[in-house]
C-alpha cells in the first residue's frame, strides 16, 4: 500500500487517511492510484464496519495537483502525449468509471458505510471524493468548491451525479458555473454537509464506533438499499463526464484559462 493513503482497521473502523500534507493531500497519478488502491482493498476486507476517510495536514484535499494545470498550459500532458488527459482516462471491463472517477466512486462502492471528515479545503477533486462518500462531517470554516470551471474544465469525477443528487439541479449548476468557493457553514445549507463539527474527525470517528456497534448485516442491507436509489443513472451518468473533458483538455479555451489563472488576468476567450 503506497504511503500516499495510510489505512488502519481497529474495532471494525477503517481510519483512512490521505497523506500528501506538504502538498494538502493534493491529487496527482500516484494520489489517484493509492485513494483507488485505498478504496478497492477495503471492499473485501474481512472485519470493516464503517470507514472514516480524512486527510493529515493543513486540508482534506485541495483538488489536482498545480503541475497537472502547468502541463494543461503547455497544450501536451507532459509525458510525450499529443493532448493533455487526466492519465487515468481507462475504463476496466464491467466497470463504469475510470481512474479518475474511481477515486470518489470506489466510497460508494465500498459495502459498508463512509464517513468523511473535511477541514481546510475540498476543492475540485477534492469535494468530488468527499460528495463519494456516505456521509461528510465538515469543519465549518472549510473552504470548498466546484471549482473546474476555474480552469476551463468540468466536474469529471463523477461529480455532476453526485452533486445534484446531495444538492439540487439548479444550486449544482449555480456552484458548477460560478466555481465559487463557499465555507462549510454553507455546504450545510446546502446539503452538502451531512453535519458541522469543530472537530470532524473525532466526530467522524465517533460516529463510526455508534455504526460499528450496529448489526453489520443490517448495516451494509441498508446502504444497498439507498444505493438502489441514490446511484441510478450512474453509468450513463459517467460516461457523458468522460466524454465532455475529453473534448475540453487541450483545447484552446480551455488552455487560456489555465493560463489566466496562472497569470492572475482576466481571459481572452473565443467564442
Amino acid at each position: 500500500m503506497s504511503e500516499r493513503v495510510l489505512i488502519s482497521i481497529s474495532d471494525g473502523i477503517a481510519d483512512v487517511r490521505f497523506n500528501r500534507a506538504d502538498k494538502r493531500n493534493a491529487l496527482d497519478g500516484a494520489m489517484f492510484s493509492a485513494i483507488v488502491d485505498a478504496g478497492e482493498r477495503l471492499k473485501t476486507e474481512k472485519g470493516v464496519r464503517v470507514v472514516v476517510v480524512s486527510g493529515n495536514g493543513p486540508s482534506f484535499c485541495a483538488g489536482l495537483d498545480f503541475s497537472s494545470f502547468q502541463a494543461m498550459s503547455s497544450g501536451k500532458e507532459g509525458n510525450g502525449g499529443e493532448r493533455p488527459t487526466t492519465a487515468i482516462t481507462d475504463v476496466k471491463d464491467g466497470s463504469i468509471t475510470h481512474h479518475g472517477q474511481q477515486a470518489s466512486w470506489v466510497w460508494q462502492e465500498i459495502p459498508v458505510p463512509v464517513i468523511a471528515a473535511l477541514h481546510g479545503h475540498a476543492l475540485g477533486g477534492g469535494i468530488q471524493i468527499a460528495l463519494g462518500a456516505d456521509i461528510r462531517i465538515v469543519h465549518p470554516d472549510t473552504q470548498m468548491s466546484v471549482r473546474e470551471t476555474y480552469w476551463g474544465l468540468v466536474p469529471d469525477m463523477t461529480g455532476t451525479q453526485t452533486l445534484t443528487r446531495l444538492c439540487g439541479l439548479d444550486v449544482a449548476k449555480e456552484l458548477t458555473f460560478t466555481a465559487r468557493i463557499f465555507s462549510g457553514r454553507e455546504a450545510k445549507d446546502l446539503g452538502l454537509a451531512t453535519m458541522l463539527s469543530d472537530n470532524p474527525y473525532d466526530d467522524a470517528m465517533s460516529m463510526a464506533r455508534e455504526i460499528a456497534s450496529r448489526n453489520p448485516d443490517a448495516i451494509r442491507a441498508a446502504k444497498r438499499l439507498f444505493s438502489i436509489y441514490g446511484n441510478d443513472g450512474a453509468r450513463e451518468q459517467f460516461t457523458a463526464e468522460r466524454r465532455e473533458i475529453g473534448a475540453l483538455i487541450g483545447s484552446p479555451n480551455q488552455v487560456e484559462a489555465v493560463m489566466a489563472g496562472f497569470e492572475k488576468r482576466a481571459p481572452n476567450f473565443v467564442d
